[in-house]
């Protein structure tokens, strides 16, 4: 239940920011515009901080087909890993000296490292050598290969994320109409997931109606969070 919440927010999220696919991730950014949006988000600049997630998605996407190739849940496995993404651009610090993209790395193997974690502790304890997946060369992984964040680092990250200001802004922003359908759509609050013919169905409304509501939500929340 509470991975399948997890995910749906994720997707949530996603849409939020107007990614669609692996496919659209952009590009990653030079060192240079990199160091300037670092930069301006430690000012408190919105908008350089989700260029800074935006364009290192495909690093996320990197890191779950080089180490989890055999996975059936890759597309779960990025959500997880993206979470692991935001954590890192908002504890990273550029006069520490070290790349991002080694820091960020780390932290989305560790965000990954935990989901796992806690996969495991739903069936029994936990074992560092145990397997959790086969590289594309056939060799096991296990939970000590993809270690790369010490305790302090994990506590470092443990911050808030967007999901909760995202949610706060379905809240407050929003049209009951509107919060109807986001909720509807996203499986927000533990519920499942609709699709727009479902949502239709439910509120007695046409598809279409439904389809502007939701992009006029989301395009709400967009403008809202950058």
């Amino acid at each position: 239940m509470l991975f399948s919440l997890f995910t749906a927010l994720s997707s949530f999220i996603h849409m939020v920011l107007g990614i669609s696919s692996h496919d659209h991730f952009p590009p990653p950014l030079s060192s240079e515009k990199e160091k300037e949006y670092f930069i301006k988000k430690e000012k408190g600049d919105e908008e350089a901080r989700k260029e800074l997630i935006l364009h290192n998605l495909r690093l996320v996407s990197h890191i779950v087909r080089k180490y989890y190739a055999s996975a059936k849940n890759q597309e779960d496995l990025v959500s997880i890993g993206t979470v692991g993404l935001i954590k890192a651009v908002d504890t990273f610090k550029i006069t520490a000296g070290a790349r991002f993209a080694t820091y960020a790395a780390r932290c989305i193997q560790n965000e990954i490292l935990m989901h796992f974690r806690a996969q495991k502790k739903l069936s029994c304890e936990v074992s560092l050598s145990d397997t959790i997946d086969i590289d594309r060369d056939g060799n096991p992984l296990t939970y000590i290969d993809v270690i790369s964040c010490d305790e302090s680092l994990e506590s470092e990250t443990e911050r808030k994320l967007s999901t909760a200001k995202a949610l706060r802004l379905v809240e407050q922003i929003l049209t009951d109409r509107e919060r109807t359908i986001i909720t509807m759509r996203y499986g927000l609050g533990g519920k499942t997931p609709l699709t727009q013919r479902e949502v239709a169905e439910k509120l007695s409304i046409s598809r279409s109606y439904v389809s502007r509501i939701e992009k006029s939500a989301l395009d709400k929340l967009r403008s809202a969070l950058t």
